[in-house]
């Protein structure tokens, strides 16, 4: 299992790795997955508007963009983009410190390579209470340590 945590245009340091990587690994068992390679590339809006541009034609701002690599069925293989500018703005509209609102983003990308769609409204509720429960095992994992 390989998890990797990369940044591209911007400055940003990711606390409590190696407790950030188990709680990914759990997750992804939780969902009956194993992590094959996972890399996160923490980057400016910019950044992620171009990859937005280039590859999905789109011409919005994101807080996050998951390529699925996977070729097994019950394995995670993938590259996740995230737009630290957004988390950040992301944080201050939601009321939320920015390292839960990172915890979110990082579970929401790692729950789409295991299926979850957002596209719909009821998609979308789904989405979000997945990331509530996702955040918690993040908190139990944090507390027992």
């Amino acid at each position: 299992m390989a998890v990797n945590f990369f940044t591209e245009d911007t400055k940003f340091d990711l606390k409590q790795k190696r407790l950030i990587k188990k709680w990914l690994k759990d997750l992804a068992t939780k969902e009956g997955f194993t992590i094959s390679e996972l890399n996160y590339i923490f980057c400016s809006d910019e950044y992620l508007h171009t990859i937005n541009l280039e590859y999905l034609n789109h011409d919005t701002y994101t807080d996050i963009i998951t390529f699925d690599n996977s070729e097994a069925l019950e394995e995670i293989e993938g590259d996740i983009f995230i737009s630290i500018d957004r988390v950040k703005e992301n944080a201050t509209t939601e009321k939320q410190s920015f390292q839960l609102e990172t915890i979110r983003v990082l579970s929401h990308g790692l729950l789409h390579l295991c299926g979850y769609k957002d596209k719909t409204k009821e998609e979308a509720k789904v989405m979000r209470n997945k990331e509530d429960e996702s955040i918690q095992l993040f908190q139990d994992l944090e507390s027992s340590k």
